[in-house]
């Protein structure tokens, strides 16, 4: 009996382990992932910009727009 218990405590550990050796693998491959996940987002910040940005990028160059046509108006008023 105590033979067949010793036997069982043996495969349960090993199958314990083995299983453990495996979850560990995963999850280092998980941590791998997320790492080349994040250095993705970075470089796709890098490269585009948001949509705020470039609102406040065409706000910009329609004020300097307006500016120059005012200006042009200006000078079409005192060339009459």
């Amino acid at each position: 009996m105590e033979e067949v218990q010793t036997i069982w405590n043996v495969l349960l550990t090993l199958s314990i382990g083995v299983s453990a050796y495996f979850i560990k693998s995963k999850t280092d491959e998980l941590d791998r992932i997320t790492i080349l996940l994040n250095k993705t987002r970075e470089e796709i910040a890098k490269e585009y910009v948001t949509k705020n940005e470039a609102q406040e990028d065409i706000n910009r160059v329609l004020s300097r727009l307006d500016n120059i046509d005012l200006k042009i108006d200006r000078l079409i008023e005192r060339q009459k």
